[in-house]
């Protein structure tokens, strides 16, 4: 017959213990004896005494307790998810080889400071075994490795305060004549910070300032330090089905990374996202600083993919992790991510990009296909309806700025306002930042189309505010539009009217006889049934000296003395677009037949 004796009692105000013999030998009346304060456990041969300081023992056995923050972890056991405590059993260390040594030296004491302190925060158990057959204590600690050790390290009866199942569960990997003795230590300030914490933060997954000062009073009140506050913080959090599966996660793919030998590129992304994950649900950086230090891995010595390109891959590997089953959905931040990277990959030329995107859509069709949580199929459709709209803005802006009689539609326009709305639910002023501060910085744009540009910004922005309508809108677009013919052909007529009949054009005079000789022209041959504007005609003749002065005086000098300073001068000052500059040079490349290499080095510098 089996029986079970159990002792509860308190040290003080922070210590409870409960001890537990259980076997075939536990039928004798006692098995404690108490001095004073001082309490002695007892079988033949072994001995646990408590007293208000720590704990002594002798004999067989060892302590186990579950590993938390703070609690030293072997990398052999951390690369086993199955394992979830330590083990210590007396007389025994590690040689230079990472083999365990016995002996029979196991006599030892323990402060409760130092125990809860190097151990778990809040419980700890010690134990020894009676009649195991073996002569001598190393025999005896061998074999209850041998027989109790993977129990030890895998049991999930740790934390119970009963400690019936867990004796039931020792029991039978010992012979019939055995008995277990355990005993569990409990600081009981400790619990008592955890549990509340643990309802606070389990209640709305993070805290309030109201509940943080609560936690701060409390622990004040139980004198409980720092450092164990941190540890008990971070057991909690961790312990929330958010929270771990996110830990657990990123554990496993350092440990893959360590028996590799190193991080590559996927694996990193992986990390990262897992990192930012963690942002979100408030879980402590510690608990990842540790598992880094602990699982070092060399990074792959490859060339550093550009930071946009790196962030892309995080993200997308991010989506991946759905197979872990947490949270991994793809919020406003992300997205706003992805389209800047989006935007700096087709800036660059960069096709690493949309390789990317391609892969994960693969991956994702397969996952979905062996039967993926479509959850995953949402989040990646999410990401492709913005890319969507983020190629057809794109695309109707910059025809718009570069496509000089380029007219936008009442239902092109409602496109553009439908997805100015998306983009700035994500972030404010996103959609101006996508597609219009951005084009706003090309070289190439002209003086008409950065009008135009200027034009549907403002315009898009009074028809959100009700102070202008869509056709409203297209019909200023349309009048601009014909101003910028208008200009174009003014510019041409001018050009060809210089270089055949007028040397030169630079006085009021000049300008006004030009002016009449081309309005006259241009009636006449019926392009035109209208006077040509002064202001336009005064900005064609600007145009034209600019025009003059770099092709007669700037770019003879610049291709001397290969002065990129002042080319690049010119570019920002002049009000000439890069696209007009260009052609001077090509022409005067040509002209004068130099070498089109250098004229190469001269746009690279």
């Amino acid at each position: 017959m089996k029986t079970e004796l159990r002792l509860h009692g308190h040290i003080d105000d922070s210590i409870e213990f409960f001890a537990t013999a259980a076997g075939s030998d536990c039928s004798r009346p006692q098995f404690y004896q108490q001095h004073g304060d001082t309490l002695r456990f007892f079988a033949p041969g072994n001995e646990f005494i408590l007293t208000p300081q720590g704990v002594s023992h002798r004999g067989n056995g060892g302590s186990f307790c579950e590993y938390m923050f703070g609690v030293e972890q072997p990398l052999a056991d951390l690369a086993k998810t199955e394992i979830r405590n330590r083990l210590i059993l007396y007389g025994t260390s590690y040689d230079q080889n990472e083999r365990l040594i016995f002996s029979n030296k196991t006599e030892g004491t323990h402060s409760f400071n130092r125990l809860f302190l190097d151990g778990h925060a809040v419980y700890s158990t010690f134990f020894f075994v009676h009649d195991i057959n073996q002569d001598s204590i190393e025999q005896q600690q061998r074999q209850i490795l041998q027989r109790l050790g993977k129990t030890f390290k895998r049991t999930r009866q740790i934390s119970e305060i009963d400690d019936a199942r867990l004796c039931a569960e020792l029991l039978q990997k010992l012979p019939a004549t055995a008995s277990i003795y355990l005993f569990r230590l409990i600081h009981k300030k400790h619990r008592c910070y955890q549990d509340r914490f643990r309802e606070l933060y389990f209640e709305n997954h993070s805290l309030g300032t109201a509940a943080r000062a609560e936690l701060e009073a409390l622990a004040k009140t139980l004198k409980i330090n720092r450092y164990q506050q941190e540890r008990i913080r971070i057991d909690v959090m961790y312990r929330h089905r958010d929270n771990y599966r996110i830990v657990d996660e990123y554990k496993k793919v350092l440990i893959s990374c360590h028996q590799k030998g190193q991080i590559d590129e996927e694996s990193n992304a992986r990390l990262t996202r897992l990192k930012t994950l963690s942002v979100r649900q408030d879980i402590p950086a510690a608990l990842f600083l540790a598992l880094d230090e602990l699982l070092k891995a060399k990074e792959l010595e490859t060339p550093r993919e550009k930071p946009y390109i790196s962030a892309t891959r995080q993200i997308l590997q991010g989506l991946l992790l759905q197979e872990s089953r947490f949270e991994t959905s793809i919020d406003h931040q992300d997205m706003v991510t992805l389209l800047e990277a989006k935007q700096l990959a087709a800036k660059n030329r960069d096709h690493t990009f949309e390789h990317l995107l391609l892969e994960t859509g693969k991956i994702c069709d397969e996952k979905i296909r062996d039967g993926a949580d479509l959850s995953l199929l949402e989040n990646f459709s999410y990401i492709i309806t913005f890319f969507d709209r983020f190629d057809s803005s794109s695309q109707q802006v910059n025809r718009l700025a570069f496509m000089e009689d380029y007219l936008l539609s009442e239902e092109v326009t409602r496109s553009l306002l439908g997805s100015r709305e998306a983009f700035d639910v994500l972030q404010p002023g996103l959609f101006d930042k996508l597609f219009f501060s951005a084009i706003e910085d090309n070289d190439y744009l002209g003086r008409f189309g950065r009008r135009k540009v200027k034009l549907l910004r403002r315009g898009l922005e009074r028809i959100v505010a009700d102070q202008q309508s869509i056709p409203g809108l297209i019909d200023k677009l349309e009048q601009l539009n014909a101003e910028s013919e208008l200009y174009r052909l003014v510019l041409v007529h001018a050009k060809e009217r210089i270089r055949n009949f007028y040397s030169r054009y630079y006085t009021r005079s000049e300008q006004k006889e030009l002016l009449a000789e081309i309005n006259h022209e241009l009636k006449d041959k019926q392009v035109l049934n209208q006077e040509i504007p002064a202001d336009l005609f005064d900005d064609v003749v600007m145009h034209i000296k600019k025009e003059a002065v770099y092709l007669h005086n700037l770019l003879p000098q610049i291709v001397s003395e290969k002065d990129q300073g002042l080319r690049n001068d010119f570019l920002i000052n002049s009000g000439l677009d890069r696209f007009t500059i260009e052609e001077i040079e090509r022409e005067y490349f040509a002209r004068n037949d130099l070498d089109p290499n250098a004229l190469i080095q001269l746009r690279a510098g």
